[in-house]
């Protein structure tokens, strides 16, 4: 399995990450939007809301310092013993369809958004179908004259954006007012408001169960208008009353348009008629609102960066401490319709503080992470996945070192399903047996018992077994492919519930 793989296992993680910058950003917009208003000017203002997308995009970076995957294929042992059907308890078996329930659940809520969206979209454009060009007007995008007074002014689109007026244009306004309406819609489709407006439904679409995704996308579009406005009256600010009267004057949307900006009392009038009574900001304001608006992404986007990164990758900078083994036996059973079989497999993974180790069983992929608790335990967070990245298990366990845990679970399909036994051990004694000879042994062994198949590995290592009767006579079936000597004599002595001591060249086996 690939670290592709392995980045499904939790896929709702990413969501949740994205969740939690998409909160943080907007609250701290939330916070500053007024505050920047009135110090650097409502177009500065309107720029903050480039640190919600800002934000989300961060949390999804790579970490160049994730975790490190510690492949010790020297220390990995199994050995695959035939056994009857073995009862596994089956525990965990939910998560696989609640995850499946989450996201279904949110992909419909997704899709009626943006259904919603497109159908309010829809219908405006259908109050466009009888729209006549507008010929010799000052802007370089399309203008369009409805055929209703209730349409306009407005810019429609993100793409290819047009300019909408109402039909009784010219009677309605003057010709002062007219041009400041122009230019208001002009500068609309100068900033590429259609596409933030888009923007805006989307994420509306994706956090459609957020109260707050709501309010932002609404602050949003009022925002927008008032950046709109002051950009207007920095070119015209001697125009004040009439661009009020051109307000007052403008009737209220009849239909919404969720990507484009209609320029009428659907957003709150009163405020944006008394925003054209403050002064615009001048030059300097209006560059120290840009240098603190840029300080402030920085601020955000790497803060939510460090945040986001793997618990483990920010552990393993900070804990140092022994090495752990971690002697895991994993029981596999599957049931194919007709007969249950089951194995065993026995492995020991040696493993740093903080670094993560992992190991195929069967068509199954372990993973663990371990690191120092209080009172002298340790927590192992242990994923197991099968080999279509469906997770099976991703729990933590936490207990005293030479504790036993216990985690169980079921495949997807649920003919498959697993029980594994960890204990955790400080130091590792594999690592001493596998350096204890340099002899290989490969070796198939499929009708024997224990103590023969450890007397063939001793007497190939050039050891002696002072008491080979503690093993038993068992029968097993295993198999070695170049494993150290010293390895594959302590799987056979872990298979029989031995310990192995080693002594220069002599080998005597104690109860656990």
């Amino acid at each position: 399995m690939n670290s592709a793989e392995w980045a499904g296992i939790d896929w709702i993680g990413c969501g949740w990450l994205l969740l939690l910058a998409f909160t943080a950003a907007v609250l701290i917009v939330a916070v500053l939007r007024k505050p920047c208003r009135h110090l650097f000017g409502t177009e500065r203002a309107f720029q903050l809301w480039l640190l919600p997308p800002l934000a989300m995009l961060a949390s999804q970076l790579p970490h160049a310092a994730a975790v490190p995957i510690v492949v010790l294929s020297p220390m990995v042992f199994a050995i695959t013993s035939a056994a009857a059907a073995l009862p596994v308890q089956v525990a965990g078996s939910g998560a696989i369809d609640w995850r499946t329930w989450v996201a279904l659940l949110w992909l419909l809520g997704s899709m009626v958004s943006l259904s919603l969206a497109t159908l309010a979209q829809w219908r405006y454009r259908m109050r466009l179908r009888d729209a006549t060009s507008v010929v010799g007007t000052p802007s370089r995008w399309p203008v369009l004259r409805a055929s209703g007074p209730d349409v306009g002014p407005a810019l429609i689109g993100a793409w290819r954006s047009r300019i909408v007026l109402p039909a009784d244009f010219e009677c309605r306004y003057d010709a002062t007012e007219q041009m400041l309406i122009l230019a208001h819609e002009t500068i609309h489709a100068r900033r590429r408001d259609g596409w933030w407006c888009l923007l805006a439904q989307l994420g509306v679409a994706v956090f459609w169960f957020h109260p707050l995704a709501w309010w932002a996308y609404a602050a949003l579009r009022h925002d927008q208008e008032l950046a709109c406005d002051a950009a207007v009256l920095r070119q015209y600010g001697e125009q004040r009353r009439s661009y009020a009267n051109a307000m007052l004057k403008t009737r209220s949307a009849v239909l919404a348009l969720p990507v484009g900006c209609t320029w009428s009392p659907r957003h709150p009038l009163t405020e944006r008629i008394a925003m054209l009574k403050l002064p615009s900001p001048n030059r300097r304001r209006r560059e120290a609102g840009m240098i603190v608006g840029f300080a402030l992404a920085i601020v955000v986007a790497g803060s939510v960066y460090a945040a986001s990164a793997p618990q483990g990758a920010l552990a393993s900078q900070k804990v140092q401490g022994p090495e752990y083994q971690l002697d895991m036996q994993v029981e596999l059973a599957t049931d194919d319709g007709h007969k249950r079989h089951a194995q065993t497999v026995a492995m020991a993974l040696c493993v740093a503080p903080g670094k993560a180790a992992k190991a195929s069983v069967g068509g199954m992929m372990v993973q663990a992470i371990t690191m120092p608790a209080d009172d002298g335990q340790v927590r192992i967070d242990l994923a197991v996945a099968d080999h279509g990245a469906s997770p099976l298990a991703h729990r933590q366990l936490h207990g005293a070192l030479g504790q036993t845990l216990h985690a169980t679970g079921t495949g997807v399909d649920g003919k498959q399903t697993y029980a594994i036994d960890v204990t955790p051990q400080a130091g590792c004694p594999a690592r001493a047996m596998a350096e204890a000879s340099p002899v290989k042994v490969t070796e198939h062994v499929t009708n024997s018992t224990t103590r023969a198949v450890a007397e063939s590995i001793a007497a190939k290592a050039g050891w002696t077994l002072i008491n080979p009767d503690a093993l038993g006579n068992a029968p097993v079936k295993l198999s070695f492919n170049d494993m150290p000597a010293g390895t594959a004599l302590q799987r056979v002595a872990d298979l029989a519930g031995m310990k192995l001591v080693l002594d220069g060249k002599r080998v005597h086996f104690t109860p656990k």
